[in-house]
């Protein structure tokens, strides 16, 4: 298991990571999507589907399409399935406006599955680029977590919880954006998004304890994945990620915080950010004044 790049599963009962989708394999460069988007290059595959580079035919733009695919290609009910958490990621995420957020422009059919048309982003994910170049540095954190709390203050202004903050879900864009993506298993604090809990879905290894029992999900969790996301890149892996999925959520609800020594100053801001207990989880406003002192030291 890649502990930077994992990708969001859903666990039941068993709890193991559900099998592949449904559908063909690649989808062929230069086919047109809905009679105007020219599919040009793959940038992504994830848990849920493929992200493709392609060119807006009317409008003569680039642009990324997300392609949703169903676990059952045959099945009318995950056709569904998939089209109905299309629509939420899109209104989840064009639901805030700010700069750190991908901004979306259609959801649209092609044939019985959705794509979303999304702004192209880029750069390279956080994920990749400590894959590439290493974990970060202290200053290079905390700034990375200012940015990040911004964003996830307007997400949740707008009702929005995450639910999957994650380094694979933070592009670092060449124009100097950060921009947190994916907001395939987002809810609405007003129940207008389908948001099951009977299972769970997020990405073990930066996923809180509550949404591990299945709580109602609620800003400070995005917090908690915020904090697994700091440390896993100052540290190269994520505080309790174990070999397996098991081990790992096991790890996440009994273990204490493994000891940090790349943390060093950030060391107390990214464990309180990482407390098991919700009432003693650094809010928003006390984590961005704890960031800003350490930058400032």
């Amino acid at each position: 298991m890649n502990l930077l790049t994992e990708s969001t599963v859903a666990v039941g009962p068993t709890i193991g990571a559900l099998g592949p989708f449904g559908g063909p394999a690649n989808e062929p460069a230069g086919r047109l999507i809905a009679g105007r988007f020219r599919l040009q290059s793959l940038l992504g595959r994830g848990g849920m589907g493929r992200v493709w580079l392609a060119e807006d035919e009317l409008l003569r733009r680039p642009v990324a399409l997300k392609q949703y695919l169903a676990r059952d290609a045959k099945s009318m009910h995950a056709n569904r399935a998939a089209r109905v958490r299309a629509v939420n990621e899109a209104r989840a995420a064009a639901r805030v406006n700010h700069d750190g957020v991908v901004r979306i422009y259609d959801v649209l059919r092609e044939g019985s599955l959705p794509w979303i048309v999304m702004e192209p982003l880029s750069g390279r994910t956080l994920a990749d680029t400590v894959a590439h170049d290493g974990p970060l540095s202290i200053d290079q954190v905390a700034d990375l977590g200012l940015r990040l709390l911004d964003t996830l203050r307007a997400v949740h202004r707008a009702g929005v919880v995450h639910r999957d903050v994650k380094p694979a879900n933070v592009q670092l864009c060449d124009d100097g954006r950060v921009v947190l993506t994916d907001f395939g298993i987002a809810c609405l604090d007003d129940d207008e998004l389908d948001c099951p809990r009977e299972v769970l879905e997020g990405s073990p290894a930066f996923i809180s304890p509550e949404q591990f029992r299945g709580d109602k999900p609620a800003p400070a969790a995005d917090l908690f994945s915020l904090g697994a996301t700091l440390y896993a890149v100052i540290e190269g892996s994520a505080p309790f990620a174990k070999a397996d999925v098991l081990a790992t959520l096991t790890a996440l609800v009994e273990d204490p915080l493994r000891p940090s020594p790349r943390t060093g100053r950030l060391g107390p801001v990214i464990a309180g950010l990482l407390a098991k207990d919700v009432a003693r989880r650094l809010t928003a406003d006390a984590a961005h004044a704890a960031l800003l002192e350490v930058r400032h030291r």
